[in-house]
């Protein structure tokens, strides 16, 4: 089997020197792909086309397919057949075979194009094969200008190819034709979509992620993020690069006015991948944003956050709305990662500012300490993506208690506004307030003979909390479930 590849019309309009590095890209990703299901398909192509021969017998024509179907910057992908040419009724009965079925209470057209020389005429070719339709299918008709299918006949010296199914590509750029990118990943929703659209316009994505929440979300960003480089990116060497930001989301809460933690929280974020990407030859910054989804993504908002950093910030989704995004992570796959993501929510401004004014959020960091930042890009931890399910960490096996012992201590690790909003009793057992953002610090401090139990009000963050101090060697430390 033959398949024939034509490249996203956008590369056609490019201007040569462009059009053939573009074109080049595109074979050696398609090449380097493809080699991963055999080393004896072969890869050619000119100006405007990629041709793939697939050895016969081998039962690869599917998964090929499937393959180009996941490769940015191919418009169609077209199977042909491809028979020795002895006559043209012989053409004839290989179309029949090939469209017969397919041409039922339908309007159809013959194309047929000669290279080479031979007897007969190009016209002559399409009303053998078309008569020989027309006697052998229930087709319509005839219809030269707006055919419902196209029967496609190409002869080349002593062969010739016959066009079967034509599959649509994902079209873009060819990936690394373009430049580099820093993608802000978190695991959910937006950020998937984001780095999928970037990856289709041909850009090489980097993954940067900044862990709030310990092992447990890592873990999942790890997956999905392997998933998307393996099934979009995979021709490309790409990096997923993890950065302790707990200590940032403690300062910022420390340091400032709770109705701008989101926003500093993000422009700390986009200061830290600013530096990180002119490490890693990336030329921007991509995010999950979309205009007025949550507070810190108003255009106010966004103005504020994007003075954080002189790199240009990519936001492929800004105009979409959720359903939109979560249609698109589930055609690309991500939709099931996304949904089972651990959520961490300790972060979260009371009655946040949706029109910060950015004077005041400089005043605001200011009061920070810079160290902290600092200390944090210092201690990532960067991966190569082929390598990054083989070094993920499984997340420490944490228990959950309904019913405290008499014994057991309570620690809230909410902030403390929440826990006055809405402050934790019980009867038997003793309640400690520590948030979440002074644990590390104050776990060493308590008692080692007590068992512990961490508690806010979703769950989520004082599992992810549990875990890690589980996995630091504390061993008394479970967490308190109560039913709901």
């Amino acid at each position: 089997m033959k398949l024939l590849i034509r490249p996203a019309p956008e590369v056609a309009i490019k201007s040569k020197p462009v059009r053939r590095q573009q074109m080049r890209h595109l074979r050696q990703n398609i090449r380097k792909l493809l080699a991963r299901l055999d080393h004896d398909i072969v890869v050619e192509g000119s100006w405007d086309r990629v041709d793939v021969a697939v050895p016969e017998g081998r039962g690869l024509s599917g998964a090929v397919v499937e393959e180009l179907l996941r490769i940015p910057g191919i418009s169609t992908i077209q199977e042909i057949g491809v028979f020795p040419f002895t006559g043209l009724d012989d053409v004839a009965e290989k179309a029949v075979d090939a469209f017969a079925a397919r041409l039922a209470d339908k309007t159809f057209a013959v194309r047929a194009r000669r290279h080479g020389e031979h007897g007969f005429r190009s016209i002559d070719l399409e009303r053998t094969v078309g008569a020989a339709l027309m006697q052998a299918s229930s087709a319509t008709g005839v219809n030269l200008k707006f055919p419902d299918v196209e029967v496609r006949i190409e002869v080349r010296d002593d062969q010739f190819h016959i066009a079967h199914r034509k599959h649509r590509g994902l079209g873009g750029y060819p990936l690394g034709s373009v430049e580099n990118v820093m993608t802000l990943i978190s695991g959910g929703y937006d950020s998937s979509v984001a780095a999928y659209l970037m990856m289709r316009r041909g850009l090489r994505n980097h993954f940067l992620f900044f862990n709030l929440g310990g092992t447990a979300h890592e873990v999942g960003v790890r997956q999905v993020v392997h998933y998307l480089w393996d099934r979009y990116g995979a021709s490309h060497n790409a990096k997923f690069i993890s950065v302790p930001f707990d200590g940032v989301v403690a300062e910022i809460m420390r340091s400032v006015n709770h109705r701008h933690w989101g926003v500093v929280l993000k422009r700390q974020m986009l200061r830290a991948g600013a530096e990180i990407a002119k490490k890693n030859n990336a030329v921007g910054l991509v995010t999950g944003d979309a205009v007025a989804q949550v507070s810190s993504q108003t255009l106010s908002n966004l103005n504020v956050v994007d003075r954080a950093s002189d790199e240009v910030v990519l936001r492929p989704l800004i105009s979409m709305d959720k359903e939109t995004i979560i249609n698109i992570a589930r055609e690309i796959g991500t939709e099931s990662y996304a949904r089972n993501m651990p959520e961490y929510c300790g972060v979260i401004s009371q009655k946040p500012a949706t029109r910060a004014k950015l004077h005041r959020v400089e005043a605001d960091e200011a009061e920070m300490d810079p160290s902290v930042l600092a200390g944090a890009v210092e201690a990532r931890e960067e991966t190569a993506i082929s390598r990054l399910l083989e070094t993920t960490r499984t997340p420490e096996e944490v228990e959950l208690v309904q019913t405290p012992g008499v014994d057991d201590v309570i620690i809230d690790v909410r902030h403390p506004s929440e826990g006055e909003q809405s402050p934790l009793r019980l009867t038997n057992n003793e309640v400690v307030q520590i948030p979440f953002y002074e644990l590390n610090q104050q776990i060493g401090e308590l008692p080692g003979d007590r068992q512990y139990l961490l508690y806010c009000d979703r769950g989520s963050m004082s599992r992810m909390h549990a875990g890690h101090l589980k996995a630091e060697g504390h061993d008394n430390i479970k967490v308190y479930a109560p039913a709901s």
